[in-house]
């Protein structure tokens, strides 16, 4: 490595240096001269404005993050992603940049580089305290520093210390993730700008919406700072995916931007995002249908020297369509909060319409919504007669976005009356998710399930699939996702033919000669008709035939994944990280309502053992090779459009 004589002090501080990939990536750790104690300055931002003014100058300029570029390709279900943030300082004098933005919930975050000009910096994974203040006095130094952070599960802050004028940085962040499926159809997901949340009163580590150049206003930790109507920065994003299927791609569906597609062959396809739709103010969606009435289960393994790796797909017996459902009860939950004005709540409204036709006479429901208090059309369910219908169909009509987002309200609204135990309980939550309280929301969810399913519909453009997808989870449900250009009918139709057959319940599983241990989720979630459940975990042994037994109704059922030989189950690098992110996300569940005293402490020594991003690590590079020229540099917010189809005025604070 260049520059290593000038390092060699500061390189004892790093320790283990096996992580080191080649001879063309550095690692630069700078040398902590004296203890550090985190400078306290409530004027830093977390994150920005289109365009602001630095001191003693008197115009606007554009802000310092350039360009985004997404390079993903995906392998069975599980993709590899490489996302590279251009920075640069078009001022006169030297910056530190900070950037607030989203990527998947479950993404297994496992590398992160610097590249400044030709060299490429490799960055080590630290315990968040540790990083923080490496950063920091890298920065008090006047090196150039990167330092990743995570806020949420599905929220990261990006800094970047000491970029001189006229200099780019460019940050690469790599990562793993599995891919949803539904009915023969996958779904590969990147998020772009993180939604303005509500945050109760009182709450001070959320993640505040404030007006450009307004930082500071809202109390929370973290705060997002939204470009106003007619604003926009220069930064674009470029976006491409290369799938490989493994057998042929019958069709493609993405709604959410304009794309170009490339196929070379039948089971071969490259999708880029069109040059003139590169606004990054909503989520890429692109999903692909693949031969054949459905999936069949499939398994995926990996072995390294710490062992062996598998994620099982399993995918429900065609038997659970010819069951009928029993009686039901249907709660909706409608978010009426300001984000969901206009557009979002008339497309969740439509899709309680469809819902309500859907209802037999032996089924009841409830309608339910919530902004800054919940209200319901009734005491107590109604039975489905048409003359309730109607009445529910004229309740909802009324219904306006407006106010704050109190979920928790929504929360006990519908899920504290009492339960009528012949019929079977679906609660669906019609929401944009979009709350800086996660963690007392899931805790709620939690404590007050009982008997009930939960079913979340995400809706708009870019909504909070963190916490959707985790209530769905917790509640022994199932997500489904609602677009601002998608069939809220079709989708609500589809939510009805799932339901309408009995789920696979109480799923016991024998592995045969395989030897399994830590499997992720840690309670087996139910089997609905068309959605499969993915079990990731460690194994011992050899791959045999894996027997699934359950209920189905008052039926019992049992299915077996055929043995396969060893040359036929297929590879995977990417599954140990993949098994250690959902390891984490198992402690961060259970954190939520448990006393355990020492879960954080697993978290983190997890993440730090397979080098990967989590709420107590993180990562941090810099170059000691040259000091930059100048005094400290000024702090400049990156900023971001509110998503396509959010009104500006009721989710933004301006004082």
């Amino acid at each position: 490595f260049s520059g290593e004589s000038q390092s060699k002090d500061a390189r004892a501080l790093f320790g283990d240096t096996r992580s080191f990939p080649s001879r063309e990536e550095e690692i630069w750790i700078v040398a902590r001269l004296k203890p550090f104690a985190p400078k306290k300055d409530d004027d830093t931002p977390r994150t920005g404005a289109l365009m602001t003014k630095l001191a003693k100058e008197k115009k606007e300029v554009p802000l310092p993050l350039k360009h985004t570029d997404v390079n993903a390709s995906v392998a069975g279900y599980i993709a590899s992603v490489e996302v590279t943030q251009q920075f640069q300082n078009p001022y006169d004098s030297k910056i530190e940049a900070v950037y607030v933005f989203p990527l998947p919930e479950n993404a297994a975050i496992n590398e992160f580089i610097m590249t400044i000009g030709t060299r490429k910096i490799r960055g080590i994974i630290r315990e968040r305290e540790e990083a923080e203040q490496i950063y920091q006095e890298a920065k008090s130094q006047g090196y150039t520093a990167s330092l990743l952070t995570q806020e949420r599960p599905n929220i990261f802050t990006q800094s970047v210390a000491n970029i001189e004028p006229g200099k780019q940085i460019d940050v690469t962040i790599k990562y793993f993730n599995t891919l949803a499926y539904v009915d023969g159809w996958y779904e590969f997901v990147f998020p772009m700008v993180v939604g303005p949340r509500f945050n109760p009163p009182g709450s001070t580590d959320g993640i505040g919406a404030v007006a450009r150049g307004k930082q500071g206003i809202s109390g929370q930790q973290t705060e997002v700072q939204y470009l106003k109507p007619g604003e926009r920065s220069g930064h674009d994003i470029s976006l491409k995916l290369d799938i490989n299927a493994g057998v042929e791609i019958e069709e493609l569906d993405c709604r959410s931007h304009v794309i170009k597609k490339e196929k070379s062959s039948d089971e071969r396809v490259s999708v880029s995002i069109a040059p003139n739709d590169s606004i990054p103010n909503k989520d890429f969606v692109l999903r692909y249908r693949v031969a054949g009435e459905r999936i069949k289960s499939n398994l995926i393994t990996h072995r390294d020297e710490r062992g062996g790796f598998f994620t099982l797909m399993i995918y429900p017996p065609q038997d659970l369509k010819e069951l009928s459902r029993a009686p039901m009860e249907m709660v909706f939950v409608l978010d009426c909060s300001g984000s969901m004005r206009g557009k979002p709540i008339e497309q969740a409204k439509t899709a309680i319409e469809r819902a309500l036709k859907h209802l037999q006479e032996d089924d009841s429901f409830q309608i339910i919504n919530f902004s800054e208090r919940a209200s319901a059309l009734g005491p107590k369910p109604l039975e489905a007669t048409p003359e309730n219908i109607r009445r529910g169909l004229d309740y909802l009509k009324k219904l306006n976005g407006d106010g704050g987002t109190m979920m928790i309200e929504g929360i006990k609204a519908a899920l504290d009356f009492p339960h009528d135990e012949e019929r079977l309980r679906f609660v669906s939550f019609m929401t944009d998710g979009y709350i800086g309280n996660e963690a007392d929301i899931l805790k709620a969810v939690h404590d007050k399930l009982g008997a009930s399913r939960i079913f979340c519909f995400g809706v708009g453009s870019s909504p909070n699939r963190y916490l959707l997808d985790s209530m769905a989870k917790i509640g022994r449900g199932a997500v489904a996702y609602l677009a601002l250009d998608d069939s809220a009918a079709d989708i609500m139709d589809n939510f009805f033919e799932r339901i309408s057959h009995p789920a696979m319940r109480d799923i016991e599983i024998d592995w045969g000669r395989m030897k399994v241990e830590n499997v992720y989720p840690r309670r087996t979630p139910d089997l609905f008709v068309g959605r499969p459940v993915i079990l990731t975990g460690r194994f011992e042994g050899e791959p045999s035939t894996i027997r699934v037994s359950g209920k189905g109704g008052s039926e019992e059922i049992q299915f077996s994944i055929a043995a396969k030989s060893k040359s036929a189950v297929a590879e995977h690098k990417g599954l140990p990280s993949v098994w250690a992110r959902m390891k984490i996300a198992d402690l961060a569940d259970r954190s939520l309502w448990s006393d355990v005293g020492n879960l954080p402490k697993q978290i983190k020594q997890t993440a730090l053992d397979y080098n990967l991003m989590s709420a107590y690590t993180a990562f941090v590079a810099a170059d000691t090779s040259r000091k930059t020229k100048g005094e400290e540099g000024t702090t400049v917010p990156v900023g971001v459009p509110v998503p396509e189809g959010v009104k500006y005025k009721t989710t933004v604070q301006e004082k």
